[in-house]
């Protein structure tokens, strides 16, 4: 049987494990991705809902998030 030069078979055997390995940290990245916008949710989820017990006890204001102050915002009529 016919084969190719080592070090052309060594080259092409390197070029493959490199890309398995992108591929890998590729696959790494997308479920610490996934993760983290599971987490961005549930603290959207909390901010939504933390907005509405303010709402409630204050009624529509903008908070300065710095000082804690807030201000009426005026409604549409």
């Amino acid at each position: 049987m016919t084969k190719i030069k080592e070090e052309q078979l060594t080259k092409i055997q390197d070029q493959q494990k490199a890309l398995t390995d992108i591929l890998n940290q590729v696959g790494i990245l997308e479920a610490q991705k996934h993760g983290l916008l599971h987490e961005f949710a549930h603290i959207n989820k909390q901010v939504e809902d933390t907005k509405k017990e303010l709402e409630d006890e204050y009624g529509q204001v903008s908070i300065n998030l710095q000082t804690g102050e807030y201000t009426e915002v005026p409604k549409d009529e």
